[in-house]
This record gives structure tokens, C-alpha cells and sequence, in this order.
């Protein structure tokens, strides 16, 4: 495989395990050196291990609660110090609960918010901060939710329609700094989140299993998005979900 990202280094947030494992599983496999940022430290750190042993590159595990603006300010200063550049991040760490809008309480909100979106906010600035003169790629996890949604997420689908908009403000304030922002939108992924899911277990959301990808495949999606073959792509985005948003 092309190692299309051989002397560069990527932060991947919520990578200890599936979406964004494969994500960072797939950098690495191109030649990243990698950042794993999970909120469990010691999750983190093993997510690291079993990259650097399977791919041959150096991986470090950060704990990291992205909804504190400090912990990504250390995770950050934890990537510089020891690659001493940053050249890709990517924003998946997620959080999904489920009530109707008249059971959300405002803490509900925020517990949602501060992850889903102000996760992402927190390490744009980052980048902003502290990609060089060669500049880099912010790739963001929104879902499919941000387009057309399901009762009971309504902080979820909020926060990822904002992402949205998040990825295209990039996009336009980080063209003179080189720094190209793309969003992907994961449709139903064989993931524990997906299956976990009340609507999907209580069959109100039914699921064709054509419309069912791998983690993998978002990955892919990430790979060309942050690499210099998407040079010429900032402020779009990228569906992911097996023609799920295509059906009428």
C-alpha cells in the first residue's frame, strides 16, 4: 500500500475502538505516526500498542475527554512533543443517547453537545494553532442524522448538522493557512453503536443489511480526504452509507 502519509502525524479521537480504530488503524497502515485520544487513558494506550506492533510505526495512547477544551490543549502538546508536528486530525469521538425532546433536561444537552461538537471545535483550534507553513487535513465524523434523522437523538443529529457547518467555516478560514476541512457522514456501521441503538432493537428503525458497512469503509473514506490526493477538496462532504440517503 502507498504510504501516503509517511512522515506525518494524525490524531484520531474516540480511536480505541471501532470506527475510529479502523480509522487510525488504516493512517498507520499509509505511514502516520499516530495519536489515539480516548476518554479511558489505559484503552487509549493499548489501542496504541497493538497499532505500533501491527503496523511498524510509533503510536501513542492519550487520555482525553473532548469536551474539556484543557485535556485537548494536553493532548495536542502530548502529539507535538513527541512527533513534533501535526499534519492530520480527525474528529470522532461521538456520543448518542436516546429520549424524546420533553425528557431532555439541559444537562442532557450539554453532555451530548460538549462531545459531538465541541469536541471537534476544541481540536480545530488546535489545528489552527498549530499546523505549520505545509499546513494539514481535519476530517469530521458527523452521521447521516445530520441530513435525516430518527425520534429520540435530537441532541445527536443537532450537534452533527453543526459539525457541518463547523467543517465549512474551517474550510473557508483555513485556506491561507493550507489547512483543508472535509466531513464524512457514516450511514449504519457494524459498530456497537449501531446495534445499541433502542430503535434498532425495538424495530421502530429497521435496517437492510445492504445498507450495513464496515468500519473499514469509513476509514477509506478518511484516508483519501486527509491525503494530498483530496488537495483540491475543502468544505464538502462525504456520505458513506451504502446509498441510504439516496432512497426516496
Amino acid at each position: 500500500m502507498t504510504k501516503r502519509f509517511a512522515g506525518r502525524t494524525a490524531i484520531v479521537t474516540g480511536a480505541a475502538s471501532g470506527i475510529g480504530a479502523a480509522i487510525a488503524a488504516r493512517l498507520a497502515e499509509e505511514g502516520a505516526g499516530i495519536v489515539i485520544a480516548d476518554l479511558r487513558a489505559e484503552n487509549a494506550a493499548a489501542a496504541a500498542d497493538a497499532i505500533a506492533a501491527a503496523h511498524g510505526i510509533v503510536a501513542i495512547g492519550v487520555g482525553c475527554d473532548v469536551g474539556d477544551e484543557a485535556q485537548v490543549e494536553s493532548c495536542v502538546e502530548a502529539a507535538i512533543a513527541r512527533f513534533g508536528r501535526i499534519d492530520v486530525i480527525v474528529n470522532n469521538a461521538g456520543l448518542m443517547t436516546f429520549k424524546t425532546l420533553a425528557e431532555w433536561t439541559p444537562d442532557d444537552w450539554l453532555k451530548v453537545l460538549r462531545v459531538d461538537l465541541l469536541g471537534a471545535a476544541y481540536f480545530t483550534r488546535q489545528a489552527f494553532l498549530h499546523m505549520g507553513e505545509a499546513g494539514g487535513a481535519i476530517v469530521n465524523i458527523a452521521s447521516v442524522h445530520a441530513i435525516e434523522t430518527s425520534a429520540n437523538a435530537a441532541p445527536y443529529a443537532a450537534a452533527k448538522a453543526a459539525m457541518l457547518s463547523l467543517t465549512r467555516t474551517s474550510s473557508i478560514e483555513g485556506r491561507d493557512r493550507r489547512i483543508r476541512a472535509n466531513a464524512v457522514l457514516p450511514g449504519a456501521i457494524d459498530t456497537p453503536m449501531l446495534w445499541d441503538n433502542p430503535n434498532i432493537k425495538s424495530g421502530a428503525e429497521t435496517i437492510d443489511p445492504r445498507d450495513v458497512g464496515q468500519p473499514e469503509d469509513v476509514a477509506a473514506a478518511v484516508a483519501f480526504l486527509a491525503s494530498d490526493d483530496a488537495r483540491f477538496i475543502t468544505g464538502t462532504t462525504l456520505a458513506v452509507d451504502g446509498g441510504r440517503l439516496a432512497k426516496l
